[in-house]
């Protein structure tokens, strides 16, 4: 066994005493956003809330909801978590099978998607890092109709989704 420690980010609490700042978000709770009740967004860690740090979302699938086409982020990594169900995952080159328990880490830069096409629900934690305040984005999804197509391509772009067709 090793001795050497691999380097620490930099010290980013200094005071000489810890703190009590922990908070629980409970499992139970309601999603906080359901868009046309085929996604339920369940936002656990946002961007607000961890300083930047990174987001977490609990994102609830209907039984073939669907779910968005490759695309790729420039600022920011991605990665799924598959708690339940099957979900059909996009790693650049081939659509996968992903099941309870599964992960999938996209660098950025990294093509991605990820869909239900399951008759059962499925569900899986998101993780974006550092933190993008991707409520915005999740709950704007619902506006796009609204948009002409050079407003949506604008839309996507200041949201940091580049969307792209698979080879």
């Amino acid at each position: 066994m090793s001795l050497v420690v691999p380097p620490y980010p930099p010290v980013r609490y200094t005071a000489d005493e810890p703190e009590v700042s922990a908070w629980l978000k409970r499992g139970d709770e309601p999603p906080d956003y359901d868009s046309f009740g085929l996604f339920q967004y369940h936002y656990l860690a946002g961007q607000q809330a961890t300083g930047g740090d990174y987001g977490l979302y609990r994102v609830q699938i209907a039984p073939r909801g669907g779910g968005p086409a490759p695309h790729f982020h420039r600022t920011m990594s991605e990665a799924f978590f598959v708690l339940s169900g099957t979900v059909r995952l996009f790693d650049g080159g081939d659509w996968i099978d992903g099941r309870t328990g599964d992960f999938l880490y996209v660098p950025p830069g990294g093509v991605h998607g990820f869909r239900n096409e399951d008759d059962e629900p499925a569900s899986l934690l998101m993780v974006f890092s550092p933190g993008a305040p991707r409520e915005h984005y999740f709950e704007g999804l619902a506006r796009l109709g609204e948009l002409t197509d050079e407003q949506r391509s604008e839309w996507f772009a200041r949201n940091d989704n580049h969307f792209v067709q698979p080879s």
